[in-house]
């Protein structure tokens, strides 16, 4: 396959309400989406790098410098065989782990076309549905916690994850649980807490989590297993997740009990691959972390998640739940039983709503 265009885009696109996490507000949604051409066919990415450094180091400037001074002239008008052989162009950039998965999405998409084959399939799917979850960010009040996880279960969400952040955790997590005893529940605290609270988490042990998500540092794994070894409840680590290796660290060290897998945070859907492979043969389940994509790299998620050790429903919300209106179409909704379908065309088996990207497009360049 002749690698003969790539195009990147800056895009921005205005959430329907603020998300709040302990990092922070988010009023809108800034990534970039990769488009690559080759013999004729088209493929699309998405690098879910954001405006602010603050959930990664990375942000749209580093991704976009990576992706034009290092990515693209690895491969752009050579012929590459296979994904492989694509990631070994640019083996020599350490880090930057979004915008090689912009790129590896774009072409995983792209040969998924070439060969007529869904990438779900390309990736050795399993599943035609996959079991999908709500996150709710940070409320200042209890009854509109509860008011919003009431209208997520009548849509059919089979799982709600709620963020959390020192003062804003224990009450919450307690009058969820007594409104809805028998719910799917788990809590994120994006790397917002110390080993000293453990207290705290400790109280949590008392609610019937389905886990607690990324309690401690962004980069630890030594301190979680410290905390694992004190709850029932299990961890499940996100932000310190880079790789297969940081995976086999947390989970010979008894880190965690389960592992969120994000493309964009361990560099595509090949590494996902090795951690999903892994973790279901060490008996770990894994599930889908979201980073509010698009339409496209919701797509990619959709496929990922169809994968058989997915075992726990993901944060691959329907495309409403974010945006007034997405850039691919169809969009994505939840069934009524809490399952998303699996896109079953070519690629990411949805096509592209051009007037709605040219829209959200804020700076376009082509190579």
């Amino acid at each position: 396959m002749k690698i003969e265009k790539i195009e990147l885009r800056h895009i921005k696109m205005e959430l329907v309400s603020p998300f709040t996490t302990s990092m922070g507000t988010e009023y809108d949604e800034e990534h970039i989406i990769v488009r690559v051409d080759g013999e004729g066919f088209t493929g699309w990415g998405e690098s879910v790098a954001e405006g602010t450094p603050f959930y990664s180091y990375e942000t749209v400037t580093t991704a976009w410098h990576i992706l034009q001074d290092f990515l693209i002239p690895s491969i752009l008008g050579k012929n590459i065989q296979n994904i492989n052989e694509a990631i070994n162009a640019y083996e020599k950039v350490r880090g930057h782990n979004m915008a090689k998965a912009g790129l590896e999405a774009a072409l995983w998409d792209l040969f998924a076309k070439s060969e007529n084959k869904s990438l779900s399939e390309m990736l050795g799917g399993t599943k035609n549905k996959v079991d999908v979850g709500v996150s709710i960010g940070i409320q200042n009040f209890e009854a509109e916690l509860l008011e919003k996880i009431e209208n997520y279960l009548e849509e059919g969400y089979q799982r709600i994850k709620i963020k959390i952040a020192p003062g804003k955790d224990i009450q919450f997590v307690k009058a969820v649980r007594k409104e809805f005893p028998e719910i799917l529940f788990q809590v994120d605290a994006n790397s917002a807490y110390e080993l000293k609270h453990i207290d705290l988490f400790k109280q949590m042990d008392d609610y019937n989590l389905l886990l607690i998500e990324q309690p401690l540092s962004y980069e630890d794994i030594y301190n979680h297993s410290k905390l694992q070894k004190e709850l029932k409840t299990p961890i499940c680590l996100d932000e310190s997740i880079h790789s297969l290796e940081d995976t086999q660290a947390a989970i010979e060290l008894n880190s965690c009990k389960v592992i969120n897998i994000k493309p964009g945070r361990v560099g595509g859907f090949t590494e996902s691959k090795k951690i999903h492979d892994y973790c279901m043969s060490k008996n770990i389940p894994v599930w889908h972390g979201g980073m509010l994509e698009s339409g496209i790299g919701r797509a990619g998620n959709v496929a990922l998640a169809s994968l058989p050790n997915f075992t726990l429903p993901g944060d691959i919300s329907a495309s409403k739940r974010y945006y007034k209106q997405d850039i691919v179409e169809p969009e994505f909704v939840v069934n009524s039983d809490g399952t998303m379908d699996v896109p079953t065309k070519p690629g990411i088996g949805v096509e592209i709503n051009y007037k709605m990207l040219e829209k959200v497009t804020v700076v376009r360049k082509e190579y």
